[in-house]
Protein backbone atom coordinates (compact mmCIF):
# COMPACT_ATOMS: atom_id res chain seq x y z
CA UNK A 1 0.00 0.00 0.00
CA UNK A 2 1.19 3.36 -0.37
CA UNK A 3 2.00 5.63 2.68
CA UNK A 4 1.71 9.50 2.61
CA UNK A 5 3.42 12.02 4.44
CA UNK A 6 1.24 13.17 7.49
CA UNK A 7 -0.40 16.21 6.82
CA UNK A 8 0.95 19.44 8.01
CA UNK A 9 -2.52 21.10 8.35
CA UNK A 10 -1.32 23.76 5.56
CA UNK A 11 -2.74 23.91 2.42
CA UNK A 12 -0.38 22.89 -0.75
CA UNK A 13 -0.04 23.02 -4.08
CA UNK A 14 -2.78 21.01 -6.66
CA UNK A 15 -2.00 17.22 -6.55
CA UNK A 16 -0.30 15.25 -9.43
CA UNK A 17 -1.95 12.16 -10.86
CA UNK A 18 -0.44 10.14 -7.81
CA UNK A 19 -1.98 11.94 -5.21
CA UNK A 20 1.37 14.23 -4.23
CA UNK A 21 1.49 17.67 -3.72
CA UNK A 22 3.17 19.24 -6.30
CA UNK A 23 4.15 22.58 -4.49
CA UNK A 24 5.13 24.68 -1.42
CA UNK A 25 2.14 25.93 1.15
CA UNK A 26 0.16 28.75 -1.06
CA UNK A 27 0.36 31.15 1.94
CA UNK A 28 2.20 31.95 5.38
CA UNK A 29 1.20 30.29 8.28
CA UNK A 30 0.59 32.44 11.90
CA UNK A 31 0.63 31.14 15.38
CA UNK A 32 3.16 30.31 18.24
CA UNK A 33 3.74 26.76 16.91
CA UNK A 34 6.15 28.96 14.06
CA UNK A 35 4.20 27.75 11.36
CA UNK A 36 5.40 29.98 9.23
CA UNK A 37 8.03 30.11 5.94
CA UNK A 38 11.35 29.18 5.99
CA UNK A 39 13.45 29.53 8.64
CA UNK A 40 15.35 33.16 8.59
CA UNK A 41 18.39 31.38 10.50
CA UNK A 42 19.89 28.48 12.01
CA UNK A 43 17.89 26.96 14.61
CA UNK A 44 18.33 27.51 17.75
CA UNK A 45 20.04 25.99 20.40
CA UNK A 46 17.97 24.33 23.08
CA UNK A 47 18.75 25.73 26.67
CA UNK A 48 19.25 22.14 27.96
CA UNK A 49 19.39 18.75 27.27
CA UNK A 50 19.89 15.55 28.50
CA UNK A 51 23.39 16.90 30.11
CA UNK A 52 21.73 20.10 31.47
CA UNK A 53 24.79 22.15 29.82
CA UNK A 54 24.29 25.51 29.42
CA UNK A 55 23.88 27.48 26.86
CA UNK A 56 26.92 29.20 25.78
CA UNK A 57 27.62 33.26 26.18
CA UNK A 58 28.98 35.25 23.04
CA UNK A 59 32.36 37.22 23.50
CA UNK A 60 32.11 40.60 25.31
CA UNK A 61 33.90 42.18 22.01
CA UNK A 62 30.58 41.31 20.01
CA UNK A 63 28.68 43.04 22.39
CA UNK A 64 27.59 46.45 20.77
CA UNK A 65 26.53 48.33 23.95
CA UNK A 66 29.43 46.90 25.77
CA UNK A 67 31.81 48.52 22.78
CA UNK A 68 30.17 51.59 22.91
CA UNK A 69 30.59 51.72 26.52
CA UNK A 70 34.38 50.78 26.89
CA UNK A 71 34.44 53.67 24.00
CA UNK A 72 32.97 56.22 25.34
CA UNK A 73 35.27 55.59 28.92
CA UNK A 74 38.78 55.20 26.77
CA UNK A 75 37.51 58.62 24.74
CA UNK A 76 37.02 60.62 28.21
CA UNK A 77 40.17 59.39 29.54
CA UNK A 78 42.38 60.68 26.90
CA UNK A 79 40.34 63.95 26.75
CA UNK A 80 41.17 64.32 30.91
CA UNK A 81 45.30 63.57 29.81
CA UNK A 82 45.25 66.15 27.34
CA UNK A 83 43.80 68.87 29.66
CA UNK A 84 45.81 68.24 32.84
CA UNK A 85 48.97 67.76 30.53
CA UNK A 86 48.33 71.55 28.75
CA UNK A 87 47.46 72.81 32.29
CA UNK A 88 50.27 71.62 34.50
CA UNK A 89 54.10 72.06 35.08
CA UNK A 90 54.21 75.50 33.35
CA UNK A 91 57.19 78.20 33.33
CA UNK A 92 54.81 79.91 36.05
CA UNK A 93 53.31 82.83 34.11
CA UNK A 94 51.92 86.18 35.73
CA UNK A 95 48.56 85.50 37.77
CA UNK A 96 48.66 82.17 37.67
CA UNK A 97 50.20 79.06 39.84
CA UNK A 98 53.28 78.07 38.13
CA UNK A 99 57.07 75.86 38.89
CA UNK A 100 59.88 77.40 40.34
CA UNK A 101 63.08 75.41 39.43
CA UNK A 102 65.92 75.70 41.63
CA UNK A 103 69.49 75.98 40.22
CA UNK A 104 72.68 75.20 41.58
CA UNK A 105 75.33 76.97 41.58
CA UNK A 106 77.96 74.86 40.18
CA UNK A 107 75.61 72.60 37.65
CA UNK A 108 74.50 73.58 34.19
CA UNK A 109 71.34 72.69 34.44
CA UNK A 110 68.35 71.56 32.01
CA UNK A 111 68.23 73.40 28.10
CA UNK A 112 71.67 75.03 28.07
CA UNK A 113 72.83 77.75 25.47
CA UNK A 114 76.27 76.54 25.53
CA UNK A 115 79.16 74.58 28.08
CA UNK A 116 79.56 76.61 30.79
CA UNK A 117 82.05 79.39 30.98
CA UNK A 118 81.86 80.03 34.85
CA UNK A 119 85.46 80.14 36.29
CA UNK A 120 84.83 81.04 39.91
CA UNK A 121 81.24 79.85 41.79
CA UNK A 122 82.23 80.17 45.65
CA UNK A 123 81.51 83.23 46.94
CA UNK A 124 79.58 83.04 50.28
CA UNK A 125 75.98 83.49 51.05
CA UNK A 126 74.51 86.27 52.55
CA UNK A 127 70.88 87.38 53.64
CA UNK A 128 69.35 90.61 52.66
CA UNK A 129 67.82 93.07 55.22
CA UNK A 130 64.17 92.01 55.37
CA UNK A 131 62.24 94.87 55.22
CA UNK A 132 59.95 95.91 58.34
CA UNK A 133 56.59 95.54 56.57
CA UNK A 134 54.87 92.00 56.29
CA UNK A 135 55.46 90.55 53.28
CA UNK A 136 51.96 89.30 51.23
CA UNK A 137 51.72 85.48 49.71
CA UNK A 138 54.68 85.10 46.92
CA UNK A 139 55.84 88.64 47.09
CA UNK A 140 58.72 89.37 45.80
CA UNK A 141 61.63 90.85 47.61
CA UNK A 142 63.03 93.11 45.69
CA UNK A 143 66.73 94.61 46.21
CA UNK A 144 68.15 97.60 44.11
CA UNK A 145 70.73 96.20 41.32
CA UNK A 146 72.93 99.53 42.42
CA UNK A 147 73.14 98.49 46.12
CA UNK A 148 77.13 98.07 47.12
CA UNK A 149 77.35 94.40 48.24
CA UNK A 150 74.49 93.05 46.45
CA UNK A 151 77.70 90.81 44.70
CA UNK A 152 80.88 89.34 45.21
CA UNK A 153 83.75 88.55 42.95
CA UNK A 154 87.33 87.65 43.59
CA UNK A 155 89.82 90.43 42.93
CA UNK A 156 91.49 90.33 39.47
CA UNK A 157 89.29 87.48 38.56
CA UNK A 158 86.46 87.09 35.92
CA UNK A 159 83.66 85.13 37.08
CA UNK A 160 82.89 84.24 33.36
CA UNK A 161 85.13 83.57 30.44
CA UNK A 162 82.94 86.12 28.26
CA UNK A 163 85.56 85.49 25.07
CA UNK A 164 84.88 81.96 25.64
CA UNK A 165 80.91 82.45 25.35
CA UNK A 166 81.35 84.18 22.67
CA UNK A 167 83.16 81.58 20.46
CA UNK A 168 80.18 79.46 21.38
CA UNK A 169 77.67 81.63 20.57
CA UNK A 170 79.07 82.67 16.95
CA UNK A 171 79.81 79.20 16.41
CA UNK A 172 75.83 78.18 16.46
CA UNK A 173 74.48 80.56 14.18
CA UNK A 174 71.15 79.44 15.07
CA UNK A 175 71.51 79.91 19.08
CA UNK A 176 73.01 82.81 18.46
CA UNK A 177 69.89 84.59 16.76
CA UNK A 178 67.87 83.04 20.16
CA UNK A 179 69.67 84.66 22.44
CA UNK A 180 69.86 87.83 20.84
CA UNK A 181 65.98 87.67 20.60
CA UNK A 182 65.92 87.40 24.06
CA UNK A 183 68.49 90.20 24.90
CA UNK A 184 66.91 92.28 22.39
CA UNK A 185 69.57 93.10 20.31
CA UNK A 186 70.20 91.99 16.49
CA UNK A 187 72.67 88.92 16.13
CA UNK A 188 75.68 90.83 14.98
CA UNK A 189 75.78 92.75 18.15
CA UNK A 190 76.00 89.58 20.52
CA UNK A 191 79.84 90.25 21.12
CA UNK A 192 79.68 93.50 22.08
CA UNK A 193 76.27 93.11 24.18
CA UNK A 194 78.39 90.75 26.27
CA UNK A 195 81.57 92.74 26.35
CA UNK A 196 79.37 95.06 27.80
CA UNK A 197 78.68 93.48 30.90
CA UNK A 198 80.49 92.47 34.09
CA UNK A 199 81.09 89.19 35.38
CA UNK A 200 80.21 88.96 39.33
CA UNK A 201 78.64 86.35 41.48
CA UNK A 202 75.48 86.54 43.20
CA UNK A 203 75.23 86.42 47.11
CA UNK A 204 72.20 85.85 47.86
CA UNK A 205 69.32 83.24 46.25
CA UNK A 206 68.03 85.03 43.56
CA UNK A 207 64.74 84.89 41.66
CA UNK A 208 65.13 85.34 37.68
CA UNK A 209 63.41 83.88 34.64
CA UNK A 210 66.00 82.08 32.67
CA UNK A 211 65.93 81.23 29.02
CA UNK A 212 66.67 78.14 27.49
CA UNK A 213 67.12 76.59 24.26
CA UNK A 214 65.80 73.67 23.13
CA UNK A 215 64.38 72.69 19.50
CA UNK A 216 65.68 74.95 17.99
CA UNK A 217 64.10 77.99 20.21
CA UNK A 218 64.62 79.83 23.39
CA UNK A 219 62.27 78.06 26.26
CA UNK A 220 61.28 80.25 29.47
CA UNK A 221 60.99 79.05 32.64
CA UNK A 222 60.87 80.67 36.48
CA UNK A 223 64.08 79.98 38.18
CA UNK A 224 65.86 80.41 41.82
CA UNK A 225 70.12 81.09 40.90
CA UNK A 226 71.98 79.87 44.57
CA UNK A 227 74.52 82.39 45.79
CA UNK A 228 77.77 81.82 44.17
CA UNK A 229 76.48 81.61 40.90
CA UNK A 230 78.52 83.51 38.73
CA UNK A 231 76.22 85.44 36.16
CA UNK A 232 76.94 88.84 33.71
CA UNK A 233 74.87 91.93 34.78
CA UNK A 234 74.14 94.42 32.83
CA UNK A 235 75.09 98.45 33.38
CA UNK A 236 71.46 98.76 36.17
CA UNK A 237 72.38 95.17 37.84
CA UNK A 238 70.10 93.15 36.07
CA UNK A 239 71.65 89.43 36.05
CA UNK A 240 71.91 88.61 32.33
CA UNK A 241 73.47 85.69 31.25
CA UNK A 242 74.03 82.39 33.69
CA UNK A 243 77.51 81.74 32.54
CA UNK A 244 77.01 78.16 33.75
CA UNK A 245 75.08 77.23 30.90
CA UNK A 246 75.20 80.63 28.64
CA UNK A 247 71.38 80.75 29.32
CA UNK A 248 70.37 84.67 28.81
CA UNK A 249 68.52 86.30 32.04
CA UNK A 250 65.78 88.49 32.47
CA UNK A 251 63.75 89.48 35.19
CA UNK A 252 61.25 86.66 37.12
CA UNK A 253 57.47 87.25 37.01
CA UNK A 254 55.28 87.48 39.46
CA UNK A 255 52.96 84.46 40.28
CA UNK A 256 50.37 84.17 42.64
CA UNK A 257 48.48 80.78 43.84
CA UNK A 258 50.26 77.79 44.56
CA UNK A 259 53.79 77.48 43.66
CA UNK A 260 55.74 74.23 42.97
CA UNK A 261 59.30 74.39 43.48
CA UNK A 262 61.69 71.39 41.54
CA UNK A 263 64.89 70.80 40.66
CA UNK A 264 67.78 71.12 43.06
CA UNK A 265 68.34 71.92 46.56
CA UNK A 266 71.46 73.56 49.01
CA UNK A 267 71.07 73.44 53.15
CA UNK A 268 71.23 77.28 53.08
CA UNK A 269 67.89 77.50 50.74
CA UNK A 270 64.89 79.53 52.59
CA UNK A 271 61.67 80.93 50.06
CA UNK A 272 61.70 83.51 52.30
CA UNK A 273 65.47 84.63 51.63
CA UNK A 274 65.12 84.54 48.13
CA UNK A 275 65.38 88.17 46.65
CA UNK A 276 64.99 89.63 42.71
CA UNK A 277 67.27 92.31 41.62
CA UNK A 278 65.19 95.66 40.75
CA UNK A 279 66.87 97.17 37.91
CA UNK A 280 68.68 100.17 38.93
CA UNK A 281 67.10 103.78 37.43
CA UNK A 282 70.63 105.28 36.56
CA UNK A 283 73.76 103.42 34.76
CA UNK A 284 76.31 102.41 37.51
CA UNK A 285 79.64 103.14 36.10
CA UNK A 286 81.49 100.63 39.14
CA UNK A 287 80.26 98.15 40.97
CA UNK A 288 80.89 97.29 45.00
CA UNK A 289 81.61 93.69 45.46
CA UNK A 290 82.41 91.79 48.51
CA UNK A 291 85.84 89.55 47.74
CA UNK A 292 85.46 86.55 49.83
CA UNK A 293 88.86 85.17 48.94
CA UNK A 294 90.55 88.07 50.77
CA UNK A 295 87.83 89.24 52.90
CA UNK A 296 88.07 92.65 51.81
CA UNK A 297 85.93 95.23 49.22
CA UNK A 298 86.71 95.73 45.60
CA UNK A 299 85.41 98.19 42.89
CA UNK A 300 85.22 96.57 39.64
CA UNK A 301 84.15 99.43 36.95
CA UNK A 302 81.37 98.14 34.67
CA UNK A 303 82.54 96.01 31.39
CA UNK A 304 85.81 95.25 33.17
CA UNK A 305 86.66 91.55 33.55
CA UNK A 306 88.42 91.95 37.13
CA UNK A 307 91.85 93.39 35.74
CA UNK A 308 91.09 96.92 36.78
CA UNK A 309 89.72 96.23 40.36
CA UNK A 310 90.96 98.35 42.84
CA UNK A 311 90.33 98.17 46.90
CA UNK A 312 87.81 100.14 48.36
CA UNK A 313 86.18 101.01 51.93
CA UNK A 314 83.27 98.82 53.39
CA UNK A 315 79.69 100.21 52.41
CA UNK A 316 77.62 102.09 55.21
CA UNK A 317 75.33 98.87 54.70
CA UNK A 318 76.96 96.11 53.67
CA UNK A 319 73.70 93.82 54.21
CA UNK A 320 71.69 94.93 51.03
CA UNK A 321 67.78 96.03 52.11
CA UNK A 322 65.14 94.00 50.65
CA UNK A 323 61.86 95.53 50.25
CA UNK A 324 58.84 94.19 49.62
CA UNK A 325 57.27 94.26 45.79
CA UNK A 326 55.00 92.20 44.12
CA UNK A 327 56.00 92.62 40.94
CA UNK A 328 59.73 93.11 39.19
CA UNK A 329 60.43 96.57 36.77
CA UNK A 330 61.45 96.21 33.08
CA UNK A 331 65.39 95.52 32.22
CA UNK A 332 66.95 98.59 30.74
CA UNK A 333 69.05 98.51 28.16
CA UNK A 334 72.98 100.17 28.69
CA UNK A 335 74.85 102.02 26.46
CA UNK A 336 77.87 100.01 24.76
CA UNK A 337 79.77 103.74 24.18
CA UNK A 338 79.95 104.99 27.62
CA UNK A 339 82.48 106.95 28.90
CA UNK A 340 85.83 105.26 30.28
CA UNK A 341 86.65 104.89 33.52
CA UNK A 342 88.06 107.78 35.12
CA UNK A 343 91.82 107.87 35.45
CA UNK A 344 91.94 109.65 38.99
CA UNK A 345 90.18 106.84 40.75
CA UNK A 346 92.98 105.30 42.59
CA UNK A 347 93.35 102.18 44.95
CA UNK A 348 91.37 102.28 48.14
CA UNK A 349 89.55 105.57 47.47
CA UNK A 350 86.96 103.96 44.25
CA UNK A 351 83.53 105.53 45.25
CA UNK A 352 81.18 103.08 46.89
CA UNK A 353 78.34 103.00 43.50
CA UNK A 354 78.59 105.36 40.81
CA UNK A 355 75.62 105.72 38.25
CA UNK A 356 75.43 108.10 35.29
CA UNK A 357 71.87 109.32 33.54
CA UNK A 358 71.74 106.25 30.36
CA UNK A 359 72.26 108.16 26.98
CA UNK A 360 70.36 108.99 24.40
CA UNK A 361 68.46 105.89 22.62
CA UNK A 362 70.04 105.26 19.21
CA UNK A 363 68.44 104.48 15.80
CA UNK A 364 68.18 100.92 14.44
CA UNK A 365 66.28 98.04 15.76
CA UNK A 366 68.78 98.07 18.51
CA UNK A 367 67.32 98.37 22.11
CA UNK A 368 67.42 102.16 23.79
CA UNK A 369 70.58 102.93 24.47
CA UNK A 370 72.60 100.21 23.18
CA UNK A 371 75.22 101.77 20.76
CA UNK A 372 77.77 98.42 19.52
CA UNK A 373 80.86 99.63 17.31
CA UNK A 374 79.79 101.63 14.09
CA UNK A 375 83.07 101.44 12.45
CA UNK A 376 85.05 98.08 13.67
CA UNK A 377 83.25 94.57 13.29
CA UNK A 378 83.38 92.66 16.47
CA UNK A 379 87.02 91.21 17.54
CA UNK A 380 87.46 87.69 18.95
CA UNK A 381 89.63 89.75 21.24
CA UNK A 382 88.80 91.22 24.33
CA UNK A 383 88.67 94.95 24.52
CA UNK A 384 91.37 97.10 26.55
CA UNK A 385 92.09 97.37 30.02
CA UNK A 386 89.38 99.90 30.89
CA UNK A 387 87.12 100.28 28.21
CA UNK A 388 84.30 99.03 26.36
CA UNK A 389 84.05 98.08 22.79
CA UNK A 390 84.17 100.90 20.29
CA UNK A 391 86.09 103.07 22.73
CA UNK A 392 89.80 104.22 23.36
CA UNK A 393 91.27 103.85 26.78
CA UNK A 394 91.95 106.66 28.18
CA UNK A 395 95.81 107.44 30.00
CA UNK A 396 96.49 108.09 33.17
Amino acid sequence: MSVEPPSSGRPTGPPDSAGRPTGPPSGPLSGPGGHGGPPSGPPAQPTGGASGAPEPRRPWWKSAPRVAVLTAVVVAAVVVAVVLGSSGGGSGGSGGSGEVFLQAAGKTGPDAFTPSTATDSSAPPVSAAPDTASAPVNAVRGVDGSAPGLYGGTREVSSCDVERQIRYLTAAPEKNRAFAAVAGVRADQVPAYLRSLTPVQLRMDTRVTNHGYRDGAATTYQAVLQAGTAVLVDGHGSPSVRCACGNPLTPPVAQQGAVTRTGDSWPSYRSSDVVAVAPSTRVITVFVLYDPDHHTWIARHRGDDGGHDRKTHPPASPTPSASVSTSVGPTHPVPVTSSAPSSGTSPGTAPPTSAEPPASPSSGSAPPGFSPPASQPPSSEPPAPGSLPGESPQSG
